[in-house]
């Protein structure tokens, strides 16, 4: 007697699709403009690696999500000493990724999504955060200890 066995991970002779695993990419940097211009360009070199090229518009979106999240990191969130931790999570199966930079100082939280405050024209600074709630689909920010804080955000890569 002769019977079809389909091998393992199929369903009657057909593959099965298996969703890809997300993939990540963590680095610790100086808490400097330094530290975070590279952090910038990291991430878009990584972006790249993933299938997201650098002239494309989901590289450029990304780019500036992770400038704006260091630089504040480098700015806000500095403690003499310490580094800010950039850490990136692709979804390939929604084309979602997850930005995270970690700094030491929990105790300059800034305000929540819908919270923010649009700064004066006079003002030089203030906008970082805006442009990061304009552009993600999520951010927010948590404290996973006490030493430690993290912005995050996530946006459809497409």
């Amino acid at each position: 007697m002769n019977a079809e066995i389909s091998p393992p991970g199929t369903a009657h002779g057909h593959r099965a699709e298996v969703a890809a695993p997300p993939r990540h990419f963590t680095i610790r940097l100086s808490s400097t403009r330094r530290g975070a211009r590279l952090a910038r360009r990291l991430a878009c070199e990584q972006l790249d690696v993933w299938g997201r090229p650098y002239d494309s518009d989901a590289n450029r979106t990304a780019a500036l999500l992770v400038g704006e999240s260091a630089a504040n990191a480098a700015l806000h969130g500095r403690e003499r000493g310490r580094d800010f931790r950039l850490r990136l999570t692709f979804h390939p199966e929604g084309s979602t990724l997850r930005i995270e930079v970690t700094d030491p100082r929990p105790d300059r939280r800034p305000p929540g999504p819908g919270l923010l405050q649009p700064s004066s024209p006079e003002e030089e600074s203030g906008r970082g955060l805006l442009l990061v709630e304009a552009l993600a689909d999520h951010w927010g920010t948590t404290c996973g200890d006490p030493y430690t804080k993290t912005v995050w955000c996530e946006v459809t890569l497409r």
